[in-house]
């Protein structure tokens, strides 16, 4: 009697206290959120880097609860057996787990949590949210390069048309949200099914670019090509800086496709750079765009020393005689014969080169002046400012600012230079074995890269300062749009061979 009286005393004793210790727990998991900062979290899946975030626990009152890890969020039920709490969770892939209390610490494994209020909680999840926790230098360094763009436009007028979309694009790509791979939160341009991406789908599977070519050849005269078809040799001739930037490319490690993609930035013709990355090397859209309108914009900072550099005063004092008449006929039967002989020579450059000529036709026809004018005015427009803002947006710090950007970058810089100095060395060339009034004004070399219409303007500026009745627009005209067929084709040779 005393031995069971004794037994039945303990039970009372400890079955007591362990249900006063379940009341307390009780009381402390269900009065507010446990919070948990994790660095688990990889930015994405090429990128060693983890990013930290708060895990929840929160504790319902019908023994529920709600385990929110940003990118998953778990349920399930929880009891309290001998101190210890059991989290048996609803999905049937997780294995229950045991959290002990220890001095208001939650401890699950090795995750430690702590107890606050939810609007604590709240405020935590907001901020972790903003901006502030998320930025880095890289971000900070980017939104500092896209209001350059955008001074530069402003101030200097260069390229403000292209230069504004892709700064303002630059700060929108790098204003700092939480990332994490497997957590999506549908707001930048790599992040699948956000609107960013899906306007950046014009530039990732080269929709934009034809399009940029249908206005140009809307807005575009090729009278002075027309009239004086051997300065066509001057826009072939500054292709070669994108043979010999492809060739460095290769030397540096670039792969040939690669290579392929970033030469064709001595071209100075955005679109076209942007078609040929596009299916070269998409993972470099980013860096050649931006690299290949950045010197299209900076044509008359770069062009100018190089020219002076290789002509002669006297050389720069010659006078080109007028270029001749051409007729309506000879207008509407140049795109036709010009699609023929170079899309035959580069079909790989078809969409860029029938699209460049059927605007062209589509102005020099008279007859579809409405089509024309549309192509010319609304259509590249639209098209621009969807190309300059996705284009630019696509410089997320983290993706853009790398080693191989920085090598891409110098890279289009030498390409440039190469091809400007390649067209002003061939126009002194061809004037070895030209006589009298038919030997051309080397400046209008410089004009073979396919900037229309800067570098044009760029050899009228140097040839006024040389002699300021001497204009040399018009001839420049001619190399400076036979550039633009020039790249569309060497962009689709490149494309033959690498492909």
């Amino acid at each position: 009697m005393k031995r069971l009286s004794l037994i039945i005393f303990i039970i009372v004793l400890f079955g007591n206290s362990s249900f006063a210790n379940s009341n307390d727990d009780y009381s402390n998991l269900t009065k507010g959120k446990w919070l948990n900062k994790s660095d688990g979290y990889k930015l994405n899946a090429k990128s060693d880097k983890t990013v930290e975030r708060f895990k929840t626990i929160t504790f319902n009152v019908d023994q529920t609860f709600v385990l929110d890890s940003v990118k998953f969020k778990y349920t399930g039920e929880w009891n309290i057996i001998c101190n210890n709490i059991y989290l048996e969770f609803n999905n049937l892939d997780l294995k229950t787990k045991i959290a002990v209390l220890e001095n208001d610490e939650l401890i699950i494994g090795k995750d430690s949590y702590k107890s606050y209020s939810g609007a604590f909680a709240g405020l935590v999840n907001f901020y972790e949210f903003t901006g502030v926790p998320n930025a880095t230098p890289g971000h900070l360094i980017m939104v500092f390069i896209g209001i350059f763009f955008i001074f530069l436009a402003i101030k200097y007028n260069y390229e403000p048309l292209l230069l504004i979309p892709i700064g303002f694009g630059i700060i929108i790509g790098n204003i700092p949200f939480f990332q994490a791979e497997g957590f999506n939160l549908q707001l930048g341009i790599y992040e699948e099914g956000s609107v960013m991406s899906y306007l950046y789908f014009g530039v990732r599977q080269g929709i934009y670019p034809p399009l940029i070519f249908l206005g140009i050849g809307a807005m575009t005269d090729f009278s002075s090509l027309i009239s004086n078809p051997k300065l066509m040799i001057l826009g072939a001739a500054a292709q070669i800086g994108i043979f010999l930037t492809f060739l460095g490319a290769l030397v540096l490690g670039f792969g040939p496709a690669e290579a392929g993609a970033i030469g064709i930035i001595g071209g100075a013709d955005g679109p076209t750079a942007i078609f040929l990355s596009s299916k070269l090397a998409p993972h470099l859209i980013g860096p050649i765009a931006i690299a290949a309108y950045s010197y299209m914009a900076l044509v008359p900072i770069i062009q100018p020393p190089f020219m002076k550099l290789l002509t002669t005063k006297k050389e720069r004092l010659i006078r080109m005689k007028p270029p001749r008449s051409v007729s309506k006929l000879e207008k509407i039967m140049f795109p036709i014969v010009g699609l023929l002989l170079t899309a035959y020579i580069s079909p790989s450059a078809l969409p860029l080169l029938g699209m460049l000529f059927f605007g062209n036709l589509l102005k020099e026809s008279t007859v579809t002046k409405r089509l024309a004018d549309t192509a010319r005015t609304s259509l590249i427009d639209i098209v621009t400012i969807l190309l300059g803002i996705t284009v630019g947006a696509s410089t997320q710090a983290d993706v853009f600012l790398t080693s191989q950007s920085m090598w891409i970058f110098g890279l289009g810089a030498l390409s440039f230079i190469i091809a400007t100095c390649g067209g002003l060395l061939f126009a002194k060339l061809m004037n070895v074995f030209l006589i009298g009034d038919n030997k051309i004004n080397p400046l209008i070399g410089a004009a073979g890269v396919s900037a229309v219409p800067d570098s044009a303007r760029v050899v009228q500026h140097e040839g006024l300062k040389a002699d300021p009745t001497n204009h040399l627009l018009m001839h420049a005209m001619a190399p400076n749009v036979s550039g633009v067929i020039g790249s569309a084709v060497a962009a689709g040779i490149l494309l033959s061979f690498l492909m």
